[in-house]
Formats: structure tokens, sequence, C-alpha cells
């Protein structure tokens, strides 16, 4: 076994101190009782107060819930769907231009599809708005949902499935009592995966967004065209502390999983 250099050690510490220093900085600023971001003026929790009380941040945060959580429920039921179409339904007319048009929004440029979404909406005369933006993230996540599943179902055991219909149930009751279950995790993270990239998305949401929907994004970069606010520090901060909680406790229960999991495991074994 290699040694841990201290070659290794700093490349992995610079590493970490260019991703997140900048983090710290931000959530240390996020405290500062002065109007200039750059000047230390003592600790206050001014900002987060004022940044309550914003009515403009708070429905562009409800707006941009709103639009994550409707995008990434229709994303992972169609991405699901299409990668269970294409890991199970074999070869047919048409299978690769099927999957090319699920796979295409993974290496398209967002500016190139925010501008031929915007361009559909036009000729359709959609009114663009909160159900534009659902659209337009909806298109673009569903291949990651789809990418997700699609690995988790080529690894399935398809002889559960098998049983189960030996058993007399329907193709349907077989996926829903059998195959979904068992692919769960796979499908909630995937609906997790879209419903980041539906928060952080600002690009496609400018092109498909009107004056009546405003995301936490383009809320957040037009106010930063004319200058950092402190609100915006306590913004960022409370998504960070947002994200953390997250990561902590999906470690925990992924652990406890694998905890009970291995009590079982040995459990059997002790049966045997």
């Amino acid at each position: 076994m290699k040694r841990f250099s201290w070659f290794n050690a700093t490349a992995l510490t610079l590493g970490f101190a260019f991703l997140y220093l900048p983090m710290i900085i931000l959530v240390i600023y996020s405290f500062n009782a002065s109007k200039l971001v750059t000047v230390w003026a003592g600790f206050s929790t001014r900002w987060y107060g004022e940044l309550l009380s914003n009515e403009e941040f708070l429905d562009a945060a409800w707006v941009t819930l709103k639009v994550a959580v409707a995008s990434s429920t229709l994303a992972t039921i169609l991405g699901t769907m299409a990668a269970y179409v294409l890991v199970r339904a074999g070869r047919f007319s048409g299978r690769t231009l099927f999957s090319g048009m699920i796979y295409a929004p993974l290496v398209m440029p967002e500016v190139i599809t925010g501008l031929s979404l915007l361009l559909l909406f036009i000729g359709i005369g959609l009114d663009r708005g909160v159900f534009t933006i659902v659209l337009a993230h909806t298109t673009f996540s569903m291949c990651y949902v789809s990418v997700v599943v699609s690995s988790r179902l080529t690894t399935f055991d398809r002889s559960l499935e098998e049983a189960a219909l030996d058993l007399g149930a329907s193709p349907f009751d077989a996926f829903r009592l059998v195959t979904l279950p068992i692919i769960a995790p796979a499908v909630i993270s995937g609906w997790l995966l879209a419903f980041t990239l539906s928060l952080d998305d600002l690009v496609i949401a400018s092109f498909t967004t009107g004056p009546s929907a405003t995301t936490l994004p383009i809320k957040i970069f037009s106010a930063v065209r004319l200058g950092v606010s402190p609100e915006i520090n306590a913004l960022s901060t409370l998504m960070i502390a947002v994200v953390t909680v997250g990561v902590i406790t999906a470690s925990l229960v992924s652990k406890r999983a694998a905890v009970a999991q291995a009590r079982d495991e040995q459990a059997a074994a002790r049966a045997g």
C-alpha cells in the first residue's frame, strides 16, 4: 500500500481550499453589519431579517420550489418510462432515434436548448411563465433520470419479475409490486438530481420565463449585476445550510440502512 505523501496532502488541501474557502468567506460576511460586503463592521444578523422581509426574494424562492418539484416529478415519471423501454423493449424500429432524442440534452448546450424552446413556445403562441419553465426543465432533466434508472434496470434480476408473472401477476402488477420497489433508490436519486438541476438552472429559465415568473437564480443574477448585496450572502448561506443538512441526513440514513442490512445478513447466516 502506498503511503500518503506530503505532495498528495498538499494537493488535497489546496483542492479543498479552492472549493470551500470562498463558501466559508461568504458565510462569514453574511453576518457582516456593514452594507459593504468587503468591509467588516462587526457581527450582525441584520441581513437575515431583511432577507425574510424581502418579498421579491421570497416570491422568487417560492416560484423556484414549485418549478423544481413539478419538473422533477414529471421528469422522473417520463425518464423512468423511457429507461424501461430502452432496457426491456429490446430492438425495435426507431430505437436509435429514440435513444438519441432521450440522451441529446446531455451534450446539448443549454443556450441552444433554451433558444429552441423559446422559439417553440413563441411559434405555438404559449404565454411564458411557470408552466413553460416546468416544461423546459422537464425536457432537459428527463435524460438524467433515464440514465440513472436505466443503469439500475440493466443489472436487475429479471427472474424476480418472471416469478411474479408465473404466480399470476399481470405485467403491470409485476412492475408495480416487484420492479418498482427494487429500483426505487435509482428513481429517488433521479428525482433528486432533476430537482437539483432545476434549482440551479439559470440559462434555460432565462429563455423560457416571463414577467409573471422569476426564479431565484434569475433574481440573484439580476441583483448581482448591480452589486453584491449582503442579503444575497445571507440567502446563499441559507442555501448552503439546507444542502449541508440534506447531505448529512442522507448519509446517516444510508449508513443506518447498510448497518441494518448487514445485521439481517448476519442473522440469516446464523439461522442457516
